[in-house]
């Protein structure tokens, strides 16, 4: 029986948004120092509550601002529960929001060896693996260039070619993969679907329906917030379709 890599039990996440417009932080100072700052609570997910086992692939869908970014930046412990827990049994590879780990002044070259880092690979497992990275990303031309002038379909051939270097035991993407080009799109599906084979556990966000038909066995539809529906990623997907 697989065992449980990743339990959310009735996770709530909690923002605080400013009434009111403060120009500068001297302004801001004083109001916090006078505790004349007034907040609005958004409660950006809900009670929400699933199970993953090693080697499924879950697919979350829903509308933009639904709370899906919100929840795997939960997964992947950038955000913190303000009720409930999140548990996570393995280490997580997340391609979350496009350019994270890099830097845009540095070249191609460079933020390889920097976003390894960041994920915690070593500079000699980088080097082995350097080609093989660049072969996928298909930037040899660009390897010099400084990132700030890469597309964001590059940026994110870049990202996902090192984040997937090696299969992780969680591989978390969210829409990244939306800016690039049909072809890359496809080659990056089938290498998810090789890792899936592998072992690797997906944690996939995507305005394609039908992708996360095709890679995902599990889907979670999340409505303002709140789990909507839960269960195959096939009458899931259909659902919210409709």
């Amino acid at each position: 029986m697989s065992k449980t890599v990743i339990e959310v039990d009735n996770l709530t996440i909690r923002f605080n948004l400013a009434n009111e417009k403060v120009d500068n932080l001297k302004e801001y100072a004083i109001k916090l120092v006078k505790h004349q700052l007034m907040f609005q609570e958004f409660l950006a997910l809900q009670d929400i509550s699933f199970q993953v086992k090693k080697g499924e692939a879950w697919g979350l869908v829903g509308v933009n601002g639904c709370g899906k970014s919100t929840l795997l930046k939960a997964v992947s412990g950038i955000l913190k529960p303000y009720k409930g827990t999140v548990t996570v049994k393995g280490k997580i590879s997340p391609l979350i929001e496009l350019g994270a780990g890099f830097d845009k002044d540095l070249t191609a070259r460079e933020n390889i060896y920097l976003n390894g880092m960041v994920l915690g690979h070593s500079r000699k497992f980088m080097e082995e693996h350097f080609d093989e990275i660049v072969e996928f990303a298909e930037i040899k031309k660009f390897l010099d260039s400084p990132l700030k002038n890469f597309s964001s379909g590059m940026k994110a051939r870049l990202g996902f070619s090192v984040a997937t270097v090696v299969d992780p035991d969680i591989l978390i993407v969210d829409e990244v993969l939306e800016v690039g080009d049909i072809r890359f799109r496809r080659k990056c599906n089938e290498r998810m679907q090789q890792m899936l084979s592998g072992g690797t556990t997906l944690l996939y966000v995507s305005h394609n329906v039908d992708s996360v038909k095709e890679l995902c066995d599990h889907a979670i539809w999340i409505d303002q917030g709140k789990t909507r529906m839960i269960g195959e990623a096939l009458e899931v997907c259909d659902a919210y379709k409709e």
